[in-house]
C-alpha cells in the first residue's frame, strides 16, 4: 500500500490533534496565559502545536506506537456497533449462528498462527477474507430475516382464492361483459406477484444453503488448517467461498428489486 493511499485511509492528523495529551497542554497552556497574562506562553503552546500538527501525523514511530494502535480501537468498536446493530434485528437461532461463526473465526486465526508454514505476511491477505465472509454471513442472514418477515405476512391462499375466482369470471363472463376486461387485468396481476414471491422463495432457500455452505467451510477448516503446508489451500478454499457468496449478493439485488416491484 502507497503511503497516500495509507494515510488517506487512517486519519493520523485527527489522532494527532484530537487526543487527551494534546488537548490538555493546549488547554493548560491556554489557561496559564489568561491567568498569568504572559500571552507569550500561548504563542509559544501555539507554535510548539504547530510543529507538532507538521511532524507528528508523519512520524512512522508514532504510527506504529500509537496511532495504528488507536485507529484499530476505533474500528473494532464501529464494526462491534455495526454487529450490534445488525443482530439486533435478527431472531435468537440466527444471532447464535452469528455469533458461532466469529468465535469459530477467531479460532482459525489462532489455529493459523500456530502452524510454523504460514508466515505473517502470507496470511495477511487470507484473514481478511475471513472477516469478510464473517460479514457477508451476517449480511445475508438479516437480509434472509427481513424476507422471511415479508414473506410470512403474504396471504398465498388469498392469492390463490383471487385467481381462481377472477379466472371463474374470465371463463363463464360473455365478451361484452364489462367485468372481463377488468378481471383479465386482476389475473395478470396477481399471476406476476405469485411469481415475484415465488422468486423471493427461491433466493431465501439459496442464501440460507450459502450461509449453510459458509459454516460448514469454517468448521473444516478449522479442522485442517493445522496439517495445511501452505496458505495457499486456504486461499483456494476462501477464494471459491467468496465466488458464491457474491453470486447470492447479485440475487439479492434481483430479489431486492422484485420485492420492490410488489410492495408499489
Amino acid at each position: 500500500m502507497a503511503p497516500g493511499d495509507d494515510k488517506k485511509k487512517v486519519p493520523y492528523t485527527r489522532y494527532a490533534f484530537a487526543n487527551a495529551y494534546n488537548l490538555s497542554l493546549l488547554a493548560g497552556a491556554a489557561a496559564v496565559a489568561a491567568v498569568t497574562g504572559n500571552w507569550m506562553v500561548g504563542v509559544a503552546a501555539a507554535g510548539a502545536e504547530a510543529l507538532w500538527m507538521l511532524f507528528a501525523p508523519d512520524s512512522r514511530i508514532l504510527r506504529r506506537t500509537w496511532f495504528d494502535k488507536r485507529h484499530a480501537e476505533v474500528v473494532a468498536q464501529e464494526e462491534k456497533q455495526k454487529l450490534a446493530l445488525a443482530l439486533a434485528g435478527l431472531g435468537d437461532r440466527d444471532k447464535e449462528r452469528c455469533l458461532a461463526l466469529q468465535q469459530k473465526k477467531l479460532e482459525i486465526d489462532r489455529l493459523c498462527e500456530q502452524n510454523p508454514a504460514f508466515t505473517v505476511e502470507l496470511l495477511e491477505g487470507e484473514l481478511t477474507k475471513l472477516d469478510s465472509l464473517v460479514t457477508s454471513f451476517i449480511d445475508l442472514s438479516t437480509t434472509c430475516h427481513r424476507y422471511l418477515e415479508y414473506l410470512h405476512g403474504v396471504d398465498l391462499d388469498g392469492i390463490e382464492r383471487d385467481l381462481r375466482r377472477y379466472a371463474g369470471i374470465v371463463d363463464n363472463a360473455s365478451v361484452t361483459d364489462e367485468r372481463r376486461p377488468l378481471a383479465l387485468k386482476n389475473l395478470d396481476v396477481l399471476q406476476r406477484r405469485k411469481a415475484k414471491i415465488s422468486e423471493i422463495r427461491q433466493y431465501v432457500g439459496t442464501a440460507r444453503s450459502q450461509l449453510d455452505l459458509i459454516e460448514n467451510t469454517f468448521q473444516l477448516l478449522a479442522d485442517n488448517i493445522v496439517t495445511m503446508r501452505s496458505p495457499t489451500e486456504l486461499s483456494g478454499q476462501l477464494d471459491a467461498l467468496m465466488d458464491g457468496v457474491e453470486a447470492v449478493r447479485e440475487t439479492s439485488r434481483d430479489a431486492e428489486k422484485l420485492l420492490q416491484a410488489i410492495e408499489r
